[in-house]
């Protein structure tokens, strides 16, 4: 069976497409799937992450398999995986038109975390525009979301008008995240009792569906 290539993918930075990718990895891969990461953000935040687990855990104990790649060779790296890896999540760069497009292109599923707020709204219509361009299907997560905010009922009113395909699944601003992506875990790992680990479980388990269909 060929693995599922799901692109994390969103053109306005700092809306949190590397946490989401490097926690879904883990979450796939401790259910035991077969897991291959690829980190095409020039900025490397995923590899800087990858870096900390390989300290803490050891080289061979990151649980997947990862690299950290031009955009120009991501689809070969995903050619030569997907025959071996369940899932392959790539990170794919926010303003690299180019690299961004070939993240995009050999997806199954294109993954777009949107912050409640306005500029993310704005530029989530660029994303879910090339998704489109690409034919690639697309699935926007509510990211860093705040308790009681209206505001987010507001952007995902709008996203359902436009007939956006949204995650049932919410992630909230959790501090249990950021202390697991400063620790090189996931969440799952080092908070599992959590509602932020609650919260990825159910994601991880809403894309591979959303993926698999």
């Amino acid at each position: 069976m060929v693995g599922l290539v799901i692109t994390i993918a969103q053109r306005k930075g700092g809306a949190g497409k590397t946490t989401l990718a490097t926690q879904l990895a883990v979450v796939w891969a401790r259910y035991g799937a077969r897991v291959a990461a690829l980190d095409i953000d020039p900025q490397g935040s995923f590899s800087t992450w990858v870096d900390l687990r390989r300290a803490r855990l050891g080289a061979k104990a990151i649980g997947f398999d990862f690299a950290a790649l031009p955009g120009w060779r991501a689809a070969q790296w995903v050619d030569d995986r997907v025959g071996s890896a369940d899932l392959v999540v790539i990170d794919a760069p926010p303003h690299a038109e180019t690299e961004a497009r070939i993240a995009v292109r050999v997806a199954r599923l294109v993954v777009v975390p949107v912050q409640p707020s306005p500029l993310d709204l704005w530029a989530t219509a660029e994303t879910l525009k090339m998704a489109q361009d690409e034919r690639r299907r697309s699935l926007v997560v509510l990211n860093r979301v705040p308790p009681r905010s209206r505001l987010t009922e507001d952007i995902a009113a709008d996203l359902a008008s436009a007939g956006t395909p949204i995650a049932a699944t919410r992630i909230g601003n959790r501090v249990a995240l950021a202390q697991a992506m400063a620790l090189g875990f996931g969440v799952i790992e080092n908070a599992r009792m959590t509602p932020a680990a609650a919260e990825i479980s159910a994601l991880a388990e809403e894309i591979r569906g959303a993926a698999s269909g």
